[in-house]
């Protein structure tokens, strides 16, 4: 199946109540597991990767593109916290179909004018495109983001930030940060609702992993449409990887053990997001 967009994965989301996982990928164990689950559910999903350190992805971003075309559940290529406009086009180039610019540190003015910038040229190149307005800061282990500041988004800002720029999905901090909480967040759901109200554009969500079922729960029901997955998943499935160390007795049985394991246990942390977000009920649903 060809490369599917943002806007084509979040579909009806906002109407339907459900929201659609995005989850970052950085091997090709990881990868399989992602697609797995999508495909053993049928639902859509967010294939990301990000403009952090990671894999050679000159050799590895060629493998995800034609992994992709060949599932049968619409996917989405997604580069994941964009720091600049040129690594945006360099995103494009490679063959995302959906990028994310993360302009949130700088001015509003800033913000407005990167971001705008940035849709001018992927919408030209049919390309979708994800900006944030607020900051979601980040907490220990934050691959995404250097800063451990935050703040909340304004509605009313967010409604500004969408009219000047024309984005085609936004990321609002409402007390979410990236990386391992130390303590559980506290989610400012009226905020959310308010933004809902006065955004039509599906809103993201990043740094959940620290929430709980209800937390994910009320994040679709109020409004969420994208949500972000990757320290929670990682580690829940390095944990029961190093759990199951012990009985690898030899290194070559360890290599291909981990590899099968990875992907095992990646797909059921996958499957377990997206009945979380409503995907699976819900995508049925408008199918039917």
């Amino acid at each position: 199946m060809p490369i599917a967009t943002l806007r084509e994965v979040l579909k009806n989301t906002r109407e339907n109540h459900f929201a659609v996982g995005a989850f970052d990928t950085m091997d090709h164990a990881f990868t399989e597991g992602i697609l797995a689950a999508a495909e053993e559910t049928q639902t859509p999903v967010i294939l990301a990767a990000g403009d952090f350190p990671g894999p050679d992805y000159s050799n590895f971003l060629p493998y995800l593109v034609d992994r992709i075309s060949r599932t049968s559940v619409p996917v989405c290529l997604h580069f994941d916290h964009g720091g600049s406009f040129e690594a945006c086009a360099r995103a494009i180039r490679a063959g995302f179909s959906s990028v994310m610019i993360d302009g949130s540190a700088l001015s509003f003015s800033e913000n407005i004018a990167l971001t705008k910038r940035v849709v001018e040229m992927a919408h030209a190149c049919h390309v979708d495109v994800e900006g944030e307005v607020g900051h979601v800061g980040a907490n220990a282990g934050s691959v995404e983001s250097r800063r451990d500041d935050s703040w909340y988004t304004e509605p009313e800002a967010a409604a500004e930030f969408f009219e000047k720029t024309s984005v085609d999905a936004l990321a609002v901090a409402i007390g979410t940060a990236h990386g391992v909480y130390k303590e559980a967040p506290k989610i400012d759901f009226e905020r959310l609702r308010a933004i809902r109200s006065r955004v039509s554009v599906p809103l993201v969500m990043h740094g959940a992993s620290g929430l709980s079922d209800e937390d994910f729960h009320r994040a679709v029901e109020n409004g969420m449409c994208k949500i972000n997955a990757f320290t929670n998943l990682t580690l829940a499935v390095t944990s029961r990887i190093a759990d199951d160390m012990p009985s690898l007795i030899s290194p070559l049985q360890m290599s291909h053990e981990i590899s099968l394991k990875m992907t095992a246990y990646s797909k059921q942390e996958v499957l377990r997001h997206i009945r979380l977000f409503e995907t699976e009920k819900i995508h049925e649903r408008s199918r039917a």
